[in-house]
C-alpha cells in the first residue's frame, strides 16, 4: 500500500516559539504518511478564512499539483470553515494537527477504555466541523485524519453525535469506577504509586519493561508492554508492581506521552486515565536526553503536569537513553538528576534506589 503524500504548513507569528515542523512530520511518519515538503509562512496574524492567507493557499494548491499531494497538513488547529475554504482552492485533503494526532492515537489504541477515550476525542473535535470537511474523502478514499471508530463522516447530524457523546461517557463513567476501586484498595494496602510521565517518546514504555527484569519485578509481574521508537507507540496506562531496593513494593504507572499543543480534546477526553498521575506518590519526569527541543518539550511536560495534579507531588528527574549522548547542551554532572539508559537497563538500580529513598526514607540499601 502506497504511503499518502503529504505537505505540510505552518504560519510563525511575531515572537511566537519556532514552528517544530521536524515534529510534525515525525507525527506524520507515525500515521503512516511520506512528507513530500514543507511551507512556513511568516505572518502578522492567522487569517481567519484561510489561516495562511488566500495568496498563500493559491501558492500551496500549484505545489499540490506540481508534487502529486494527497493530503495537505496544517501544524494548528483549524476550524471547520478554514479547512473547507483551504479545500476548495488546493483540491486536496486537508486535515490539522489535531486531526493527525487524533488519527495516530486511533492507531494505537489497544483497550476498550483507550478505544472509547479516541473515540470521543475524534466526536468532540468533528461536532463543530460538520458541514462542508472533507469533501475530497471519497475522491481519496480515506486515509489519514479519517480512521477509528470516530471517522468523520458528514451525514452524521449533531443530534446524533452528541447522543454517542452521551452514551460514550458513560461507559467511560463505569470505567473510572472500576479503575478507582482499584486505586482504594492499593491505598489500603499502602502500596505506593510511582508515575511515569514525559514527552512522546522518552522512553516510558522501555523503562517498565526495563524493572520487569527478573531483578526487580514482583514475583507474578512478567508482562512487558509494547515500546517503539515513534511518537505515541503506546497510549493505555499499563500498571506494574515492582520491589524496590529497601524491600518494600511500589506500582509504577506508564502513562500516555505529553506533546506541544496536545489537543483539549485528547485531555478531556483521557482525563480519568491522566488523572491517575494525580494519586501518585511520585512522579518520574522522563526526558530524552538527546532531545533537541530538551528545554521546550521538558516545559511543556512541567505545565501538564501542574495542570492535571494542581498539588505538590514528589518529582524525581531522570534523563533517559544516555547510551547515546549526542545533546552537548546537557552537561552529565552529579546534580540530583538520574541518568539512565531504559534499553540497555544501565543505572536503573541508582533509579530505583532513589525513588525508594523519595517514598520511604533514606536508608542502608541491602
Amino acid at each position: 500500500m502506497e504511503k499518502e503524500r503529504c505537505l505540510l504548513v505552518a504560519v510563525q507569528l511575531p515572537g511566537e516559539e519556532e514552528n517544530d515542523m521536524e515534529e510534525l512530520e515525525q507525527l506524520v511518519e507515525a500515521a503512516g504518511g511520506e512528507v513530500i515538503s514543507s511551507i512556513v509562512q511568516n505572518k502578522q496574524s492567522i487569517d481567519n478564512r484561510f489561516y495562511a492567507g488566500q495568496g498563500k493557499i493559491e501558492e500551496i494548491a500549484n505545489y499540490v499539483k506540481e508534487l502529486d499531494i494527497d493530503t495537505v497538513i496544517f501544524n494548528d488547529e483549524l476550524s471547520g470553515s478554514q479547512i473547507r475554504n483551504i479545500e476548495e482552492i488546493v483540491e486536496a485533503k486537508v486535515i490539522d494537527r489535531t486531526n493527525l494526532i487524533l488519527d495516530i492515537f486511533a492507531k494505537r489504541a489497544l483497550t476498550k477504555e483507550g478505544q472509547l477515550q479516541v473515540e470521543l476525542a475524534q466526536l468532540k473535535y468533528s461536532l463543530p466541523r460538520l458541514i462542508g470537511v472533507n469533501k475530497n474523502l471519497s475522491r481519496l478514499g480515506g486515509g489519514i485524519g479519517t480512521r477509528g471508530p470516530g471517522e468523520q463522516k458528514l451525514e452524521i447530524d449533531r443530534r446524533r453525535i452528541k447522543e454517542k457523546i452521551t452514551d460514550i461517557q458513560n461507559q467511560l463513567e463505569v470505567l473510572e469506577k472500576v479503575r478507582e476501586t482499584k486505586r482504594k484498595k492499593r491505598m489500603k494496602d499502602q502500596v505506593p504509586i510511582v508515575s511515569i510521565v514525559g514527552y512522546t517518546n522518552a522512553g516510558k514504555s522501555t523503562l517498565l519493561n526495563a524493572l520487569m527484569d527478573n531483578e526487580y519485578r514482583e514475583e507474578g509481574e512478567n508482562k512487558k508492554v509494547f515500546a517503539h521508537d515513534m511518537l505515541f507507540a503506546t497510549l493505555d496506562t499499563e500498571l506494574r508492581r515492582v520491589r524496590l531496593p529497601g524491600g518494600r513494593s511500589a506500582v509504577f504507572s506508564d502513562t500516555v506521552g505529553f506533546i506541544k499543543k496536545l489537543p483539549t480534546q485528547i485531555v478531556e477526553a483521557f482525563k480519568g486515565t491522566l488523572e491517575e498521575i494525580k494519586y501518585a506518590d511520585l512522579i518520574i519526569h522522563l526526558i530524552d536526553i538527546n532531545d533537541e527541543n530538551l528545554s521546550a518539550h521538558k516545559e511543556t511536560t512541567i505545565e501538564l503536569i501542574e495542570k492535571i495534579t494542581g498539588s505538590e507531588i514528589p518529582i524525581l528527574t531522570v534523563y533517559n537513553k544516555v547510551d547515546k549522548i549526542l545533546n552537548e547542551k546537557v552537561s552529565v554532572l552529579n546534580n540530583g538528576i538520574i541518568y539512565i539508559s531504559a534499553k540497555y537497563k544501565y543505572n536503573i538500580q541508582e533509579l530505583l534506589e532513589a525513588v525508594d529513598n523519595k517514598i520511604n526514607g533514606p536508608k542502608n540499601f541491602y
